[in-house]
C-alpha cells in the first residue's frame, strides 16, 4: 500500500469528484460548506466594497 493511501485510510478521507463538491445540497455536509464559506466570502466583500465607496464619497463630500 502507497503512503498516499495508507495516510488515506488512516484519516477516513473520502474521495470526492469535483462535480461532487459543487452540489448544492442541504444539511450537514461538505458541499454546504463549502457553499457557505464561498457565500460569506461574497458578503464580506461586498460589505466592504460598499464601506469603501461611502468612506470615498463622504470624505470628498464639501463641507456645508
Amino acid at each position: 500500500m502507497s503512503i498516499k493511501a495508507e495516510t488515506r485510510h488512516q484519516n477516513n478521507v473520502e474521495e470526492v469528484d469535483s462535480s461532487e463538491l459543487n452540489a448544492w445540497r442541504r444539511g450537514f455536509t461538505p458541499q454546504a460548506e463549502i457553499w457557505n464559506g464561498r457565500l460569506a466570502m461574497l458578503g464580506l466583500s461586498v460589505s466592504l466594497g460598499i464601506l469603501c465607496v461611502i468612506r470615498v464619497s463622504a470624505a470628498s463630500a464639501p463641507v456645508a
